[in-house]
């Protein structure tokens, strides 16, 4: 037996697949899938879905000879074999891409949420001229949906816990983005928890009442590993890899005083199971600390260097603490992207509680008479010793392109340069790493 499973439907599970043929394995493929789609694009349910621009967001993936058992659900995992509700799956590695799951909330009343095709058709259709739409959370998924259904003609009330819209951003950022709703006719409701959801609408914390038709929920996701608690992988808000995506790391991890044995883990081949996308928990050399970052880019990225170490694994090869240069390892400058309010917010990095955020542009400046829009702004965050560690832009794609490229650097541009907009900043791109 000379087979490769790919639990997982998605774009990373799609990647994967993809990864494994171009990087030369030979043997059989099999995708497992817990919806009866073929892998497809997310971000464009929240986006050209829903806007009615189109209705299929498969992705191009070439699946030719690969087995594929879609509308399979996984049930547990032991050492070889993928437990499923239509029967066993045997495997020599395995690639898990079971993605997240949204949280939902308490209470009776029906609840949508945005997470496949299906939940983004259903909702179009349920977009009307005069509905009453709630969505709870005004995070990223939020605010597009709010987005879309405003322009649908919806009566649009969005309910947010925090103090401000994308509070991931800090709440500065996201007061900034406050404006954005009064100015197409959303009732935006901060400081609101919601107690419960009933059959016409939201009950709030303190007693307040929302009449809705149709409510959304967008208050995150969490990790789809609850039917891996028996298969004795390490689980911690994810699956736990090393920065090579391996959940067996063997004896990298004993040598490093952590759960691992020469053997693998729980009597699984070392390097013969590995994580990707959003259920990856991974090991960030780059921020000494372990992430799980739930973006596109993970998704599409991740499976390139896990593939990587499955096949040296199944090779029987070196494993990645021994190929050296060779052996290339997870350790991206997270980032993100939304289209909300007729603009392209852009994000990447990661601020830390000692950051200083610098302004480059007015947030709070309005469209010039004849203009269509506002002009765009950024703004940096900046560590005690002067590295540029996040940015965020908002109609400002340029200031992106080369403020990825400074993450990446760890470089630290002047601040007073950084903040004046007419300085482009690929001038800044060559300051000194930290």
């Amino acid at each position: 037996m000379d087979r490769v499973v790919v639990v997982g439907g998605g774009l990373a599970g799609g990647r994967a697949v993809v990864e494994l043929r171009a990087q030369g394995f030979a043997g059989t493929i099999t995708l497992v899938g817990a919806e009866e789609h073929r892998p497809y694009d997310r971000p464009p349910l929240s986006k050209a879905v829903l806007s009615g621009r189109t209705d299929d967001t498969t992705l191009p993936f070439d699946l030719d000879g690969v087995e594929l058992l879609l509308g399979r659900h996984a049930t547990g995992l032991r050492p070889g074999v993928l437990e499923t509700d239509g029967g066993a799956v045997e495997f020599d590695g395995l690639v898990l891409a079971t993605g997240a799951a949204p949280v939902r909330l308490p209470g009776p009343g029906e609840q949508r949420v945005l997470r496949t095709i299906d939940d983004a058709l259903a909702l179009r259709e349920a977009l009307t001229p005069g509905i009453r739409l709630a969505i709870v959370g005004a995070g990223w998924i939020g605010a597009e949906v709010a987005t879309h259904a405003a322009s649908a003609g919806a009566a649009v009330t969005v309910v947010e816990a925090g103090s401000a819209p994308l509070l991931a951003l800090g709440a500065e950022i996201g007061g900034y983005t406050v404006p954005w709703y009064a100015k197409v006719g959303i009732d935006l409701r901060l400081g609101a928890a919601v107690d419960e959801i009933r059959a016409d609408g939201l009950a709030l914390a303190g007693g307040e009442f929302v009449p809705a038709d149709v409510v959304v929920v967008g208050v995150g996701v969490r990790p789809d590993v609850a039917w891996l608690e028996s298969s004795g992988l390490p689980l911690d808000r994810g699956v736990v890899v090393d920065e090579w995506l391996s959940a067996v790391p063997g004896a990298r991890a004993a040598d490093a005083g952590g759960p691992g044995t020469a053997d693998g883990a729980g009597g699984y081949r070392p390097d013969s199971v590995v994580a990707v996308g959003d259920c990856a928990a991974w090991w960030s050399r780059r921020y000494d600390r372990r992430l799980r970052v739930e973006h596109w880019e993970c998704a599409q990225e991740s499976p390139r260097v896990a593939v990587a170490t499955l096949l040296r694994s199944l090779a029987g090869g070196d494993g990645p603490a021994q190929a050296g240069d060779q052996a290339e390892i997870y350790d991206p400058v997270p980032y993100f992207w939304s289209q909300q309010f007729g603009r392209m917010i852009q994000f990447a990095g990661m601020p830390g509680a000692d950051s200083t955020l610098v302004l480059r542009g007015d947030p709070t400046a309005v469209a010039p008479e004849g203009a269509k829009r506002a002009p765009g702004w950024s703004a940096g965050w900046f560590a005690p010793d002067g590295e540029l560690v996040a940015l965020v832009t908002v109609a400002r794609p340029l200031d992106m392109v080369a403020g990825r490229r400074m993450l990446l650097a760890g470089v630290a541009p002047d601040a007073e340069r950084f903040a004046d907009p007419a300085v482009a900043l690929k001038e800044l791109q060559l300051a000194q790493p930290v």
